[in-house]
């Protein structure tokens, strides 16, 4: 899937730009502690084309001495892993040097840029616009991003610059595809080669260009699966690595070409902000995951160490907090074993299907005992449920009044089914309909 990063100074629209492309969705606006840059990714569609969106807004600092460089950095790094570039400015009656700083990087990238003149709303904004061809960066795109005006055409013209299509298909389409994924330095480089390897023969490039994921054949210990690669194999950037912008980047693609998504985080250090950023980026993707806490050997430890560790991780996990956590050490080569084969179990479980009739057997008595509660005197009825047929676990529930089912009520069957049925390290959906 190809994706588009927003870039520009602060304040000149991103974020509403962005808002609107991706639909205003509640997945993408969502208020959880500590996630404040999961808010900035998710998927346009635009006639029939789906595409990921990143902003860069709100990553820059706020300090003076530092401002102009951090600037830089995101573009850098949006460059970097875009296939596409737009860049906004703002209509105004000078060109503001940040805005010239980033056309010149831009100019010299050589990537697709599109650039986006935004709040445009009135005459005198159109002819303020036009000083923008002086940056050399082609045809001017007016828009207004709060009312919409001139985004139709600006996603044509991002559409058309998106990479086609190479339609390379998958030699290994029925094999689990994995992907490691995590911040810098956490191990992520460690743990593929130790997989992989030094023997380079039992790896097969399979699809994919230098720009998207690649998927490596890997046939050993009993486990047969696709391995999708992450920043730890692929070429180095120039781009400094303690930059937290460059795992989300790095992270998308993998986790969107996955089926499972082996989150790796350093025992030092424990679940960051970060973390959880990507972990929120594979639930949303509703990808399978399995959690490495890589490093252990490093970390002192007592009788209680371990549970206290994972009750930390699972309590900061919440809702969605079903994962296994595996301790390991790859540079000792402990437990390398035990991530492969939870990740086969996880695999195993985001595959299943339940037959219909199993599914009532075990369900239907539940939601007798604990119906819905009522809602303005109405009583919901759940008639039936059935397994959707989709790659990953969903659930559609059958009843007389879908639109009175809350959310606490959707968590209590989601529990239910996790505990009746295993789906551990799967993120699951569940859907209410008219019968």
């Amino acid at each position: 899937m190809s994706l588009v990063a927003i870039v520009g100074r602060p304040n000149v629209g991103k974020s509403t730009l962005f808002n609107r492309l991706v639909g205003m969705r509640q997945a993408i606006v969502d208020e959880t502690a500590g996630v404040t840059r999961d808010r900035h990714y998710g998927k346009c569609e635009w006639c029939g084309t789906i595409f990921s969106v990143v902003d860069t807004g709100g990553y820059t600092s706020n300090s003076d001495d530092v401002f102009e460089e951090e600037i830089r950095k995101q573009v850098v790094l949006a460059i970097d892993e875009a296939d596409v570039v737009l860049f906004m400015v703002e209509a105004g009656p000078v060109i503001t040097d940040y805005d010239e700083e980033i056309a010149d990087i831009l100019r010299r990238s050589g990537k697709p840029v599109v650039l986006a003149v935004n709040k445009v709303d009135t005459g005198a904004k159109m002819f303020d616009s036009y000083q923008f061809y002086s940056l050399g960066l082609g045809e001017v795109w007016s828009i207004s991003a709060a009312t919409g005006s001139g985004t139709g055409d600006l996603l044509d013209e991002i559409v058309s610059r998106l990479p086609e299509d190479k339609g390379v298909e998958d030699e290994h389409p029925e094999l689990p595809h994995i992907a490691i994924v995590g911040r810098p330095n956490v191990g992520k480089s460690s743990l593929t080669n130790a997989l992989l390897g030094t023997e380079r023969n039992i790896v097969t490039p399979v699809a994919g260009t230098t720009r998207d994921s690649i998927a490596t054949y890997y046939n050993k210990f009993g486990h047969e699966f696709m391995l999708i690669d992450t920043a730890g194999m692929r070429r180095k950037t120039k781009v400094h690595e303690d930059l937290e912008f460059y795992s989300v980047m790095r992270s998308i693609r993998a986790i969107e070409h996955s089926d499972i998504c082996i989150l790796m985080i350093d025992a030092q250090t424990g679940l960051e902000a970060q973390d959880m950023n990507i972990f929120n980026l594979i639930v949303r993707n509703l990808k399978g995951c399995v959690i490495v806490v890589n490093k252990w050997d490093t970390v002192e430890k007592d009788s209680n160490t371990l549970k206290r560790y994972q009750d930390a991780i699972k309590s900061k996990l919440a809702p969605f907090n079903d994962v296994p956590v595996i301790f390991t050490s790859v540079l000792k080569k402990q437990r390398i074993l035990d991530v492969l084969d939870a990740a086969a179990k996880v695999y195993e479980n985001y595959s299943k299907k339940i037959p219909t009739s199993v599914l009532n057997e075990e369900m239907l008595p539940v939601v007798e005992d604990y119906p819905p509660p009522a809602w303005k005197g109405k009583y919901v009825k759940i008639k039936y449920a059935t397994q959707l047929p989709t790659r990953n676990p969903k659930f559609a529930f059958f009843c007389n009044l879908p639109q009175y089912v809350k959310a606490p009520y959707k968590r209590f069957i989601e529990n239910k089914l996790r505990e009746k049925f295993d789906f551990t390290g799967c993120p699951m959906q569940i859907f209410f309909r008219q019968k």
